[in-house]
């Protein structure tokens, strides 16, 4: 029996039939993180089926290619070595440029954090400014936003990214050029955002600072030629960020090095540390204990074949409410594509919408939909309490996240509803009912740190690298992203136009 087989048997089946039919409870540990599975639409038959079709995909010699530095990505002939960058030693000489290229920024930001690389005018610096979009902007933020409370004193980091102007005006509001550093990360260093920011960050500096504005500027690329260029012949420092890290994998370069300057010191190497371990993990856990190919097989099971074409990601933790927007970069441009690395078409579908936010604060806006919306969205729990201080604010929390995850699952009958509350009128007991069928997958840790942060991210990248296998995609281009570029640099003054006379409508409309 083929697994569309096995999806179409299971889709009309109560849920709770299918959780009581005897599938044993499955989960797993990670690198400290439990993963449990055991409310999917699976029973013993399909997930056996599942197995056997995955198993003739070669998940394991997948991982192999990419930590052995093969190319993965054709559309570039490129490897994929982004985990060289956090790993405790590498064997060849490609993946060890990589590794080296980030402790060149540990020891550039260990140097400004403590006063020995200064401002201009010989003081330290009190402000840092990051400059970047897209992977050159979600992982730092992240980082920054999930350690907060791990800031050193003295030195405030601010972000920009959008191209609105408003965005720089507010991230350089109240600073004082003389002592701020800007630090602009573009791979290209041909990102239109990044570099409108940057020219107008260096507008801003010169007319303080004057000739020396170049020394209030850290450039991250993998294009050292145009940020010289850029430079003007000053005397700018530029880091590395190597061809074969791409943009949402670059979480572990030169391209945080704005946290790596305002952070505790351990914070950085502590991610870095906890990624390691996950390295480790899918590297050398048998299949069937493997955190990332059980998460790949089941993103590819409800996608393709339960047809599930969204997932809701709900982090209960503090730390953590920033990952949803890091993480719908990493999945959705990563594998947001039905056209295979040979040209043809995979067929099906792939992988889905990924969009999700905080717990508990999720609970009082988009949970009613999740619950009793006509529409089935498979949800994630990601429990990681950002510190143990309070008691019962755990607990709170802990309880919340186990709630939700079962009225999901389990709904709530009618019959329970007349059984528990007979004085109900019967139009409101319809209301309440709850028609449950929601799968879920529920990853804890008792609280997250920056090692725990630093597993569960490159847990992802596994994942996410392994279900585009799956689907047979290319993980690690975006086509998508280049066109939309492209489009825009068009329809600029000066530029080819648009032959879609809708596109001609609103330029006349927007222009007045």
């Amino acid at each position: 029996m083929d697994l569309m087989t096995h999806a179409d048997r299971l889709r009309p089946v109560p849920f709770r039939e299918i959780l009581k039919a005897g599938r044993t409870i499955s989960e797993f540990d990670a690198c400290g993180w439990d993963i449990n599975v055991s409310r999917q639409y699976l029973d013993e038959a399909a997930e056996r089926a599942l197995t056997e079709a995955v198993a003739e995909k070669d998940l394991p010699g997948a991982i192999d290619r990419l930590f052995s530095g093969e190319t993965v990505n054709p559309s570039e002939g490129r490897a994929a070595l982004h985990w060289a960058l956090r790993a405790y030693e590498t064997d060849f000489a490609d993946a060890d440029r990589v590794r080296t290229s980030s402790e060149a920024a540990e020891a550039l930001a260990s140097d400004i954090a403590n006063g020995r690389k200064t401002a201009a005018n010989g003081k330290p610096f009190k402000a840092i400014v990051h400059i970047g979009i897209g992977g050159s902007d979600f992982g730092p933020r992240l980082i920054a936003d999930a350690f907060h409370d791990s800031r050193l004193p003295g030195v405030e980091l601010r972000f920009c990214a959008n191209l609105d102007p408003l965005d720089l005006e507010l991230a350089l509001d109240g600073l004082n050029p003389a002592e701020t550093l800007v630090v602009g990360v573009s791979k290209s260093f041909g990102t239109e955002e990044t570099l409108y920011n940057l020219s107008r960050a260096r507008d801003w500096l010169r007319k303080d600072v004057s000739a020396d504005w170049a020394k209030h500027f850290v450039l991250v690329t993998a294009n050292p030629e145009r940020a010289t260029a850029w430079l003007e012949g000053a005397d700018g420092l530029i880091l590395d960020l190597p061809e074969s890290v791409g943009g949402r994998f670059s979480i572990w370069s030169a391209g945080s090095v704005a946290c790596s300057i305002t952070l505790s010191s351990d914070v950085m190497k502590g991610f870095r540390d906890g990624a390691a371990d996950m390295d480790a993990h899918v590297q050398n856990a048998p299949a069937h204990e493997n955190a990332a190919i059980q998460l790949a097989m089941l993103d590819y099971w409800n996608a393709s074949f339960m047809g599930f074409g969204a997932r809701a990601l709900l982090a209960y933790s503090r730390r953590l409410r920033l990952l949803p927007a890091y993480l719908q970069q990493l999945e959705m441009e990563s594998n947001g594509k039905s056209v295979g690395p040979d040209g043809v078409g995979v067929g099906g579908s792939t992988t889905p919408l990924l969009w999700g936010g905080e717990g508990t604060i999720g609970q009082h806006s988009y949970h009613q939909w999740l619950h009793q919306s006509p529409s089935i969205v498979p949800a994630e729990f990601i429990l990681a309490p950002g510190a143990r201080s309070d008691d019962d604010g755990v607990t709170g929390l802990t309880a919340h996240a186990l709630a939700q995850a079962e009225v999901l699952a389990n709904g709530r009958t009618l019959e329970e509803i007349q059984q528990e509350e007979p004085e109900l009128p019967a139009e409101i007991a319809a209301q309440k009912v709850h028609a449950g069928g929601r799968p879920s997958t529920f990853i804890s840790t008792p609280v997250l740190t920056p090692q725990k942060l630093g597993s569960l991210i490159a847990l992802y990248e596994h994942r996410t690298y392994l279900a585009g296998v799956l689907w047979g995609l290319n993980s690690f281009d975006q086509w998508g992203v280049e066109r939309g570029k492209t489009m825009a640099g068009r329809l600029k003054p000066g530029g080819e136009g648009s032959n879609d006379p809708v596109t001609n409508h609103l330029i006349d409309m927007l222009r007045g």
